[in-house]
Formats: C-alpha cells, sequence, structure tokens
C-alpha cells in the first residue's frame, strides 16, 4: 500500500501517527468494494453482478465510502506496526487501543489522510545508578518473633468447634455472619449485604471492622451497630465517615489450640523431632526471610534515588491495568469477587475514589519497574540455560517438588518467560547492591519491618 507517515511524541507518552494514503490507492480499494458488491448485490431491475456502478452507489451511498474509509485505515495501521522497520518504541501499548482523531472523509479525488493516538512504552534515560548512599534500617530476629510465629502455628493447628447456642462471641472465636449497611431510617442499602462471611473475631479481616461490636453476640442474633472511623483510617473508602451497619450471627465456633510440645512438631512435618527442631527451622526461616527484606529494602531505596534523575512520563493506560490488578487483589484479600466489592464500594465512596487513593503509589511502582527494564537492556542481562537449571533446583528444594515437575510447570512459554525475567531482575537488584553504598539507620523491629517494607 503506497502510504507516508509522520509521528509526533506528545505528553504522558503518547504518540500521534498521522497516515497519507495515495489517492490512487484509495481509488483502487473503492472499486474493488464496488466490483464485490456488484458481484453478489442483488436489485430489482438488474441480473446479479451487471448493476451499473453508478446505481451501486446512489444505493448504498455513504455507507460504501465508510466501509472503504474504515478497511484503509485497518489495513494501513496493521502494515505500519507489522513492518519490522517501524520502531518498537513507537508500537501502542497492548493494552492502549489507537483511538482515531477527528471525523476523515474519502474523497476519491484526494489523498487520504488520517491520524491515531495511542499509549506507547516511554522512553527512559537513566539518570545515575551507581556510587549512590542509602538509610537502611537495622532490625535483627529475637525470640519474641520465634514465639509469635508459634502462636500463629498453632492457630493453624486447632480444631475447630460448635459453640453452644447460648454462648457469646468472644475474640479469637471463628463467627460467620451477614451485614449490610443500613440508611437512618433502618432500611438495608441496595447492593451492600454479603452473606456467609467467616472471618476470626479480633483479627480485623472484615470490610468494617466490626470485631468489637460482635463481641458478646450469641448465635441468631442481630446487631445494628454505628461506627466511626478516623480521618487517617487504613482504608480511604472509610476514612473519616460514619457508617450504619445491621449484623447477624449465624454461626459461631471455638478454637482448641493445641499444646506446644513435641506432638505438635511432628504433626507440622513429620522431620521434626521435637519442639526445639521446630524452633530451629522457624528462626532459620525468618531470618531468610529478614535478610530478604533487606535486600528489598535496599534495592527500593536506589531505586527512589535514580527516579530522582530518571524522570518519567507513565502512560494513562499503564497506570489504570496497574490499578484494576491491585483492585483485584484486594477483592480477593476480602474473599469476596471484583464485583461484589464495587458494589459494596458504590455505597461507601465509590470504587474510583480508592484507586485515586492508591494512584501516587502505582505510578511510584510503574516507574521503578521501567528503570528496572532499561538497566536490563543498557547491561544487556539475560538468563541462560544454566541459570534456568540452577533456578529449577532452587525452587524445587524450597518447596520440597520433585525437579520433573518444576521443570514441567516451566516447559510452558509463559511460565518460562516470567522465570527469566525474574532472572535478569536479580542480577539488575544484585548490582545495584554492589555498586551503591549502605549506611544504618534507625533499629527496626522484625514485625514492623516485615510487615510495613521498611
Amino acid at each position: 500500500m503506497a502510504i507516508t507517515k509522520e509521528i509526533s511524541r506528545l505528553e504522558h507518552s503518547r504518540i500521534k501517527l498521522t497516515v497519507t494514503v495515495d489517492r490512487e490507492e484509495v481509488r483502487a480499494r473503492y472499486d474493488e468494494t464496488v466490483s464485490g458488491y456488484r458481484k453478489t448485490l442483488q436489485i430489482p431491475g438488474f441480473r446479479k453482478g451487471k448493476v451499473p456502478t453508478d446505481v451501486l452507489e446512489r444505493k448504498l451511498g455513504d455507507t460504501l465510502k465508510g466501509e472503504v474509509l474504515g478497511k484503509i485505515i485497518e489495513s494501513s495501521l496493521t502494515g505500519i506496526m507489522e513492518d519490522e522497520g517501524f520502531p518498537k518504541e513507537n508500537h501502542p501499548l497492548p493494552y492502549s487501543t489507537p483511538e482515531l482523531e477527528g471525523e476523515p472523509s474519502l474523497d476519491l479525488a484526494s489523498d487520504l489522510s488520517f491520524s491515531v493516538v495511542y499509549d506507547a512504552m516511554p522512553p527512559v534515560t537513566l539518570g545515575a545508578w551507581k556510587g549512590l548512599e542509602a538509610e537502611i534500617p537495622e532490625a535483627a530476629l529475637t525470640d519474641e518473633d520465634i514465639n509469635r510465629e508459634l502462636e500463629a502455628i498453632r492457630e493453624r493447628n486447632a480444631i475447630v468447634l460448635d459453640k453452644d447456642d447460648d454462648a457469646p462471641a468472644e475474640k479469637g472465636d471463628v463467627v460467620t455472619v451477614n451485614y449490610a449497611e443500613i440508611s437512618d431510617s433502618g432500611e438495608l442499602i441496595e447492593g451492600s449485604a454479603r452473606e456467609d462471611f467467616v472471618f476470626t473475631l479480633g483479627s480485623g479481616h472484615n470490610i468494617f471492622h466490626f470485631d468489637d461490636e460482635v463481641l458478646g453476640m450469641k448465635k441468631g442474633e442481630t446487631r445494628d451497630i454505628e461506627k466511626s472511623y478516623p480521618d487517617g483510617f487504613e482504608d480511604p473508602a472509610l476514612a473519616g465517615k460514619t457508617k450504619k451497619i445491621r449484623v447477624s450471627l449465624t454461626a459461631l465456633k471455638e478454637k482448641n489450640l493445641p499444646e506446644l510440645d513435641d506432638d505438635l512438631a511432628q504433626d507440622v512435618d513429620e522431620k521434626f523431632e521435637t519442639l526445639e527442631d521446630l524452633k530451629q527451622s522457624l528462626r532459620d526461616r525468618m531470618t531468610r526471610a529478614l535478610e530478604n527484606q533487606i535486600r528489598v529494602l535496599k534495592v527500593n531505596r536506589i531505586l527512589e534515588k535514580i527516579m530522582e534523575t530518571t524522570p518519567l512520563e507513565i502512560p494513562e493506560s499503564m497506570i489504570r491495568v496497574e490499578l484494576d490488578s491491585r483492585w483485584r487483589n484486594f477483592a480477593r484479600q476480602y474473599h469476596t469477587t471484583v464485583e461484589q466489592m464495587d458494589a459494596i464500594m458504590a455505597v461507601s465512596g465509590g470504587t474510583e475514589g480508592i484507586k485515586e487513593q492508591w494512584r501516587p503509589d502505582v505510578i511510584r511502582a510503574l516507574h521503578s519497574r521501567l528503570i528496572v527494564d532499561a538497566l536490563i537492556r543498557e547491561l544487556g542481562f539475560d538468563a541462560s540455560e544454566e541459570e534456568l537449571e540452577a533456578e529449577y533446583g532452587k525452587i524445587a528444594e524450597s518447596g520440597n517438588l520433585p525437579l520433573e515437575d518444576v521443570k514441567k510447570y516451566y516447559s510452558e512459554d509463559t511460565a518460562q518467560t516470567y522465570l527469566k525475567e525474574d532472572i535478569k531482575e536479580q542480577k539488575v537488584f544484585d548490582l545495584l547492591i554492589a555498586e551503591n553504598k549502605f549506611i544504618s539507620g534507625p533499629a527496626r523491629n522484625y514485625l514492623d519491618l516485615m510487615e510495613n517494607n521498611g
């Protein structure tokens, strides 16, 4: 196809692609389409295939030109994007559909020009990434941390039994509730109801955090509660608001915790003979987790420094996809679907309000990710077959899995691609840690460091 193209970079990593198609090509595509209709269209008074062109044009009018216009635009864009000479950095992102600018029209006597706008991968010009300095908090594993993990193991190995019908709900009980928001007049607010929601009382693992209000309730009891949330509440959809909620307790169970002894250790894993064996295993695992967290903090601190000298304009479509992904994870956290969470949040300020709160963190995460990708390209890092084999071994060992099962899983193209990307990222992280300086910051306890990412 005889076409020319012009590329313009707009704000926020958007591209405007202007395409011009030679009028002879336009005419040829038009005649081709007309010929196709003449062969198939049946018009009273004319034999099939013998309809004059002028009659056909009067009959179909602008519909014919619109169809030709659509075909030319589609084939032109496809040809441009499939051309190996078209720079990769000018391709649209997978989740950014080119949008037609204006309303181009087909004039058979003139060249056809049209423009589309879309998001592209932002160009990255790396700032300094060596010789930087960052502060990292100090942290150490304590006996208190080990004991807390042992209590969590007791919880996971507890036997759950029904409580008596007249027994009150207590902290640590497993409760099943139905709940919904209610209006000032006591009417249920449509779309806010949730049935058969199960959680451990005192864990806070429910959207409205009504643990304290459920304390003392008995099976079959319903309470209308009013709960106010401070301005700085962890859930931005509830911060600074007061909610009225109707809660019905439909099932109540208590946990029978096992003794902290050698028998528990053996129940956890047959490789443990004594409680001390279990404790040592926990200490080893938690020490590795702390070391990994310190490594993550070092990488993040250096990437924050690099971001200061590597400004980027993140495309809106990229931000939107990441926000949607986090929203799905948020719904899973509360054991619900995206649709149910949307309905619940619709009466609490809406989904978009929460996503807007997340937006700055998402932009920082994407900024960081693009810098890492640029470093991988600049340094020419790749994942060799030997490195893949080594990684298979680590995965098999850490998960206590047969090596052949791990290899079979990663024989799938998508899974192996993700693993290769992870290997390349770890090479970048190793280099960032080696080429930069870290100084000790204030001491932090293990739990705080692990839960709040430093």
